[in-house]
């Protein structure tokens, strides 16, 4: 038996910036960096994605080395116990992505209602 959901369909976009070889903006990234902001800390961030420090620190210098300027700063250790924020470029980035999935869903609007009259409600 397949299991449905209640919830009513919704369009999510998922877009990538890709440099090369190398992905420097994707959904998982953007929901780092959005953590990053809100946590100022990447270990906090990675631990609420349940995911290692080492894993977030590696996708963090990705995106640096895709970007003109590093889009998250680290600080190490200290009275504070260190912390992580983002740049200008980062906020920036993070923002031009966010308006990027939301021109994707209205670019797709009409689209998105002949495909929804096909959906089970």
């Amino acid at each position: 038996m397949t299991r449905r959901s209640s919830s009513v369909p919704q369009l999510l976009p998922r877009l990538r910036v890709n440099c090369g070889r190398d992905i420097a903006l994707g959904p998982g990234k953007v929901e780092l960096l959005e953590l990053v902001a809100e946590t100022g800390s990447i270990a906090r961030a990675a631990a609420k994605m349940e995911m290692s420090y080492m894993r977030a620190w590696t996708l963090i210098k990705t995106m640096n080395a895709c970007f003109r300027e590093p889009i998250v700063e680290a600080v190490r250790g200290g009275s504070e116990r260190g912390g992580a924020r983002l740049t200008k470029t980062g906020q920036a980035a993070l923002e031009l992505y966010r308006r990027m999935e939301q021109e994707a869903i209205s670019a797709n609007s009409k689209s998105w209602k002949q495909l929804l009259r096909l959906l089970k409600p």
